[in-house]
């Protein structure tokens, strides 16, 4: 190991559009002191992704398709360096990404350091909102936290030993950073949030691709949830709220036939959407503050349709990660 050596990870697929920006800034991070070798793992692109990554001075990694937790392993498994940093390759990180990243790094105790998102699409009003909401809730985090996201991320190399790395039972790109920051915290090791390091990431811009994305993690959600039990309830990032919020939705959808039936069910159901309703209020109305413009209510109707993705989602997921295992015994827990 060399401990003046960073290792850059960025697992690769179909990403042919934006990796060489990444690689870019990756190549010319300002860092005083150290060296960095970047490692890209393909995993499995079709798309002449690979091509592109071969004009830069970097090492490729390929795999058959396999996922984002498989492409990292095998890049942090080859790294040199003392700490690992991982970004994804759609994502530009700024010029002071990893040195406020190693600031992170004040006491043995700390394990793993990551940051926030810039972003790239800001003219683009769904993109905005999405990113606003990111800001709320990174800026209301403490400096020590229980969930690092991988688009911008480092964790000691030993520490990834210690654990075995991501969890490449979560074969898409959702929960498997939550279950690598869970492990390690359960170790006993700190996890510092770096508000100052930023990656700038092009956010989902049209409605049913972002609706699309929530539908994939409420369905990944579960099987943290089976994971991670008590987690449930919420973690650093996400709270009590982005916890109902998919039940709730799921239980007014439920109600709707029943009131044909049952036609007090109207009632209880009317009251139910109007609570959920209100739930989404309090976003809306930070973002409109933060834009001074209150056309951001407007996102409330966006959070009011990601709830019921959510929710159906999460009922996916408890088949396939729950009931469907349950069902063929004990023992069976891996992904396909």
């Amino acid at each position: 190991m060399n401990s003046y050596l960073i290792s850059i990870v960025i697992p690769l697929y179909n990403s042919a559009g934006t990796i060489q920006k990444t690689l870019e800034a990756c190549l010319s991070q300002d860092l005083a002191g150290y060296e960095t070798e970047v490692i890209v793992v393909d995993d499995g692109s079709t798309d002449g992704g690979v091509e592109a990554v071969k004009k830069y001075p970097v090492k490729i990694i390929r795999q058959e398709n396999s996922g984002p937790a498989s492409a990292r392993n095998k890049g942090w498994r080859a790294a040199k360096g003392d700490i690992v940093c991982f970004t994804d390759s759609d994502c530009v990180p700024r010029r002071d990404w990893i040195a406020k990243l190693l600031e992170g790094y004040c006491s043995e105790e700390v394990g793993g350091v990551g940051g926030t998102y810039d972003i790239m699409n800001a003219d683009n009003f769904l993109a905005s909102c999405i990113h606003e909401e990111i800001k709320i809730r990174h800026e209301a985090q403490p400096k020590f936290v229980n969930y690092l996201g991988s688009f911008n991320l480092s964790y000691k190399k030993s520490v990834l030993e210690e654990v075995g790395g991501f969890n490449e039972e979560y074969k898409r790109a959702s929960g498997e950073d939550n279950d690598l920051a869970y492990r390690v915290s359960k170790k006993g090791y700190k996890l510092s949030f770096a508000q100052d390091s930023a990656v700038a990431h092009y956010h989902p811009d049209r409605l049913f691709k972002y609706l699309r994305q929530q539908f994939r993690h409420g369905c990944w959600r579960m099987k943290i949830y089976r994971d991670h039990p008590d987690m449930a309830s919420g973690d650093s990032y996400g709270g009590m709220f982005d916890f109902i919020q998919p039940p709730l939705a799921l239980l007014i959808a439920a109600l709707l036939p029943a009131g044909l039936i049952y036609r007090p069910a109207n009632i209880i159901n009317a009251f139910l959407l109007l609570f959920y309703l209100a739930i989404q209020m309090p976003l809306a109305r930070s973002i409109v503050k933060r834009k001074g413009d209150p056309k951001y209510y407007l996102f409330a109707l966006c959070t009011f349709l990601r709830g019921f993705y959510r929710g159906a989602g999460l009922l996916r997921g408890l088949i396939k990660f729950v009931i469907v295992p349950w069902r063929q015994g004990p023992g069976v827990r891996k992904t396909k």
